[in-house]
């Protein structure tokens, strides 16, 4: 049986739909937060600043992954400091910082003469060069992911109902937030390499946006989200290998395809508030 395991994960396609469900059934539960407080623009700044990380950690021959784990959770925090000191609204501070960081990182990498660096591959991923090695970084971040994900789960869903009830409770609203941006960057550090910088968030936010309209509740939402995502990333690997598109965005038009099944399915089908994903809607 080992050996038959070993076997099949020589295999690069079998290693590609196993990283990119591995991915899904992270980014599912993930992006329900990052739908339920609207923080996909959020998602797609952290993205940008991964190709700032990808530009330093080349710079300075550190592990990629790393490198840009590390400026996102930096961007992160730096976006919570900078909010509560420069008067500027969220968006227009998004837009600063994502903008800042890839062009910084464009900049960075176009002085790296001495490394060939293949900018498709990080903008748009390159899931069936995914090895081994990676198979193994993927399932133990995302069991980690997930672990911190569960154990938060209740404050977390308590902060995203309502800061001031959170509040009252006694809970930490706040350092749920920054636990949020914190498991958003490892997942887009690790699924870089896989969809792409410029991909990223449509794995995070379309499959759960899908899994919104048929859930009667948050933890509902979840699974569906997850099992949305995985049926994407199977759907968009097929589409890959039968019609020779690129896997990332093939993976991406897989998500795309089923929201747009979720759209003929009526809101009101399994209950008052499935619309709704068991929170309170947009």
């Amino acid at each position: 049986m080992e050996r038959k395991v070993i076997t099949m994960l020589d295999d690069f396609f079998v290693r590609a739909v196993l990283a990119g469900s591995m991915l899904a059934l992270v980014a599912g539960p993930l992006g329900c937060f990052v739908v339920w407080r609207r923080m996909a623009y959020f998602g797609d700044t952290i993205a940008h600043a991964a190709l700032l990380g990808v530009a330093l950690a080349l710079l300075f021959n550190l592990n990629i992954t790393a490198g840009v784990f590390a400026v996102a959770v930096l961007v992160s925090l730096l976006l919570i400091v900078v909010q509560r000191r420069a008067g500027l609204s969220s968006d227009a501070l998004l837009g600063i910082l994502s903008h800042s960081t890839l062009a910084v990182g464009l900049v960075i990498v176009s002085f790296l003469t001495w490394v060939r660096v293949d900018l498709v591959g990080f903008l748009f991923g390159d899931i069936l060069a995914v090895s081994k090695e990676d198979l193994l970084i993927i399932a133990i971040g995302g069991a980690l992911i997930l672990a911190v994900l569960g154990w938060f789960w209740r404050p977390m869903l308590a902060a995203t109902l309502s800061v001031e009830l959170a509040e009252a409770e006694g809970q930490r609203p706040e350092l749920m937030r920054v636990i949020l941006m914190v498991l958003l960057a490892l997942v887009i550090a690790i699924a870089m390499k896989l969809v792409g910088i410029l991909l990223i968030t449509s794995l995070l936010v379309i499959p759960a946006a899908s899994a919104r309209r048929l859930s009667a509740s948050p933890e509902q939402m979840a699974l569906i989200a997850a099992l949305f995502g995985v049926v994407a990333v199977w759907g968009g690997m097929a589409m890959s290998l039968n019609f020779d598109t690129p896997s990332g965005p093939s993976i991406v038009v897989g998500a795309l395809i089923l929201f747009l099944i979720t759209l003929i399915v009526p809101a009101n089908l399994f209950g008052r508030d499935v619309a709704d994903g068991g929170l309170p809607h947009d």
